[in-house]
């Protein structure tokens, strides 16, 4: 589970793992505000060697993967725990800290299926078996089981040595009230690639002791043998280890060189010592509830979690072949006679639809612009007003994108709405809006930002951060008393009037839908005349 370390004495045999809208329109001027930017989580990679001690791992030069994977890893300290560090946090956490069981075993098993989305999408991955034990690490993958589920996947559940406890009953009658199929050993295929997509190894946690015996002997060497096997043009399954790789031994690893490397390990509460010996290639941690206290007393080196995430990454993503990365956009169709008459009330539509959908700042866009050299530059900028006379930002004159616009009034803007499969251009003029916009935009933003407008003169060269601090704190002591901030000369707002629009939607195959607007004069009047292009 997402790194619970969970009391083993307690709750497992000697042998088993201890794991556990509505649309809404674009005023103008509206006030959306950029939210606050979350802590990107740095990555550690290292080891621990006793209570409060650290040490850097690396990858032994002879391990091929251990090269990629060493070139992944940031040179930061994260802890690692021994067995016996591990078992006494789960006393703590289920004793004192009055954690239960099962709530350590819910969070655990949905930070495992946190991870695994973040890396394997169920359009690629979408048959998951998860071959459980008799412990609680087998209950973290009863719980990712039933979370991958509901993410979109289709599971499967291997679970040959059921645990006769109402917890893992209730987990069962769950998994069995949604359907998923629960498959016997022996109806397993010999390898495991024909039938599955990812495989999540749930068997035996940080608890394990001795020799894996049936049927967990001849599953673990399934798992190995599945990177010998030439499955030709077809992939070999994924493996995902739930704490622990099963059969490794909680500190020292692989030490029979027999077992298996899965290609994703999610460490729950703290990476254990083995973690050090595993090259491949995604190494998460869950487990978002440890304490201060336990974080003191045993001097854990954690890296954060970004935003609302249950699990973190632990070290880069592997490098990748970028001409490789590819997506086989699945969409509903955009079709003539379903989009709206104009192109305004259409991106608005769509708009609203990304709003809705829950997209970071569905308002960022694209602005590209070019000057007299003919040279294109372009930036994200945020939109602060749409309707039928154009689409309006603000920023500073002096900038370059002010300059080159000076120069050459014409402009084009780009919404990309990614979960969506969707973007839009649109294409246009641009003027300056009035002051008394400007003002009115000005005023409405608070009171930091109109003091930043101030302080920094945009695209101009400056000697360092501090320059921009001094001219802040400068500002805030001058107007500390609430007093009116009054706009400057050189910020205001511009207009975009569109002249032609395009609205793509992602399709499989690349047979994506691209619907364009373009401006046409009909008797004497301009409409907007609809047309599908090639994509």
């Amino acid at each position: 589970m997402p790194s619970f370390l969970l009391l083993s004495s307690f709750f497992f045999t000697p042998t088993l793992s201890a794991s556990a809208a509505a649309a809404v329109p674009i005023p103008f001027p509206i006030c959306l505000r950029r939210p606050l930017s979350v802590c990107p989580a740095f990555p550690f990679w290292g080891s621990r060697i006793g209570p409060g001690s650290l040490c850097y791992a690396s990858s032994p030069a002879s391990s091929p993967r251990a090269l990629s994977s060493a070139g992944s890893m940031e040179d930061k300290a994260v802890s690692y725990l021994t067995q016996r560090e591990a078992a006494e946090i789960d006393e703590i956490l289920m004793g004192p800290l009055g954690f239960s069981v099962d709530q350590l075993m819910e969070l655990a098993g949905l930070s495992v299926a946190a991870a695994i989305a973040e890396v394997y999408k169920p359009s690629e991955y979408r048959r998951v078996l998860a071959i459980c034990g008799p412990g609680n690490n087998g209950g973290d993958g009863l719980v990712a089981a039933r979370h991958l589920h509901h993410f979109g996947y289709e599971p499967f559940i291997c679970y040959p040595k059921r645990t006769p406890k109402p917890l893992y009953d209730g987990l069962v009658t769950q998994l069995e009230s949604l359907s998923i199929t629960f498959i016997s050993v022996d109806d397993l295929p010999q390898n495991l690639t024909e039938n599955f997509d990812l495989i999540v190894d749930a068997m035996f946690g940080f608890s394990f002791h001795g020799q894996p015996r049936p049927p967990f002997d001849d599953l673990i060497q399934r798992l190995a043998s599945l990177s010998r096997v030439d499955c030709g043009p077809k992939r070999s399954s994924a493996i995902v280890s739930v704490d622990i790789p099963s059969g490794w031994h909680v500190e020292e690893g692989d030490i029979t060189g027999e077992g298996f490397e899965p290609d994703m390990l999610v460490s729950l509460t703290a990476p254990k010592l083995c973690a050090k010996f595993f090259f491949g290639s995604h190494h998460f941690l869950g487990g978002r509830f440890v304490p201060p206290s336990i974080i003191s007393k045993y001097k854990l080196k954690l890296p954060h979690y970004p935003g609302t995430s249950m699990c973190v990454r632990i070290g880069k993503p592997p490098s990748v072949d970028i001409a490789s990365l590819r997506e086989n956009y699945i969409s509903p169709e955009l079709l003539e006679d379903q989009v709206l008459s104009h192109p305004v009330d259409q991106f608005h539509k769509w708009f609203d639809e990304a709003v809705a959908a829950g997209l970071r700042e569905p308002n960022a866009m694209a602005l590209s612009t070019c000057g007299h050299e003919g040279k294109p530059s372009s930036r994200m900028v945020l939109l602060k007003g749409a309707d039928k006379q154009g689409f309006v930002w603000f920023t500073n004159y002096g900038s370059q994108k002010a300059k080159e616009l000076s120069e050459n009034p014409h402009a084009s803007l780009l919404f990309y709405w990614n979960p969506l499969n969707r973007q839009v251009r649109v294409e246009g003029t641009v003027e300056k809006v009035s002051r008394e916009e400007s003002e009115i935009y000005f005023h409405s933003r608070p009171r930091g930002s109109q003091l930043g407008a101030i302080a920094s003169k945009q695209s101009t060269t400056v000697i360092g951060r501090h320059v921009l601090h001094e001219a802040y704190k400068k500002l805030e002591e001058e107007y500390a008393d609430g007093s009116l901030i009054p706009m400057p000369e050189y910020w205001g707002g511009y207009r975009l009037k569109p002249t032609k629009f395009e609205f793509w939607q992602g399709q499989p195959s690349r047979l994506h839908d691209r619907l364009s607007y373009s401006l046409t004069t009909v008797n004497g009047d301009e409409v907007w005349h609809i047309e599908r292009l090639s994509p």
